[in-house]
């Protein structure tokens, strides 16, 4: 029987009341945030994640299962490993500059004047820190453990990552992306989830080394020049794909927390 507290086996209530609940910012269209980045008003649908999760919990366990949810925000105890914080804050803006000195290399369109304004990343990582922790108790703490169960880590992670970004769809033509931009983003950010899955299961299935991911993320996307505008998605999702390549090559697809034995043979008859 299954758990009073826990999500269903597969959360497809989750991702429709995830939708539903951010029509109304989509609606408001694609007025730009004041900030240096292109941010259409509708990105405040941030909210949406955790409040579907909250309302879904309080419907299986009551209040009990709300609380139980969002002190996931501050399970950083879970992270037993201090070494998987090299991951969390360091792997993405790697990818990011590999991403930056490849296009350097193939020439492709950079600003004349590049500016990367790192004395802003700490503004920047605070500001995105409370999105992203309103995202990921429900992405990580509410949909992916369920699918983990039924489909292991590596396809909970395609799901969910494919989901997560037709949900931006959107917001990202609303910002004025194109059609190519748009679709090679989302590949990036399928893979992106593969990599957050991965660093979630090997910390305990911490949501905050999750929200930190994000996170950081959304502050090397903010610090690519110029404030974003030049990021090549398709360089991006190459390199990111890469980097899943190498998990998996490490790490078993089932669970992404066993390394393979790659130096196993089957013995000789």
């Amino acid at each position: 029987m299954r758990s009073h507290s826990s999500p269903e086996r597969f959360p497809w209530k989750y991702f429709l009341l995830v939708y539903a609940l951010s029509v109304p910012f989509w609606l408001l269209g694609g007025k730009k945030l004041p900030v240096p980045m292109d941010l259409p008003a509708s990105s405040f649908m941030w909210i949406t994640p955790v409040i579907a999760a909250s309302i879904l919990s309080y419907s299986t366990g009551g209040l009990y299962s709300v609380k139980r949810l969002l002190k996931r925000a501050l399970d950083y105890k879970q992270i037993g490993n201090k070494t998987w914080y090299i991951a969390i804050f360091v792997l993405v803006p790697l990818i990011y500059a590999v991403s930056y000195l490849i296009m350097r290399w193939a020439d492709l369109p950079l600003p004349d004047r590049i500016e990367v304004p790192l004395a802003a990343a700490p503004i920047y990582f605070l500001m995105f820190l409370i999105p992203a922790a309103a995202e990921e108790l429900g992405w990580s703490g509410y949909a992916t453990e369920p699918l983990q169960q039924r489909w292991g880590a590596l396809m909970a992670g395609l799901v969910v990552g494919l989901v997560w970004q037709i949900w931006h769809i959107v917001p990202n033509i609303q910002a004025g992306r194109s059609t190519d931009w748009i679709l090679w983003h989302s590949i990036y950010s399928v893979a992106l989830r593969v990599v957050m899955v991965w660093i979630f299961n090997n910390t305990g299935k911490s949501v905050v080394a999750a929200i930190l991911v994000h996170s950081m993320d959304n502050v090397s996307w903010s610090l690519f020049p110029n404030d974003g505008s030049h990021l090549d998605s398709r360089v991006t999702g190459v390199v990111a794909w890469f980097v899943v390549l190498l998990v998996l090559m490490r790490w078993e697809p089932k669970t992404l927390t066993r390394r393979r034995n790659i130096s196993a043979r089957p013995a000789a008859n």
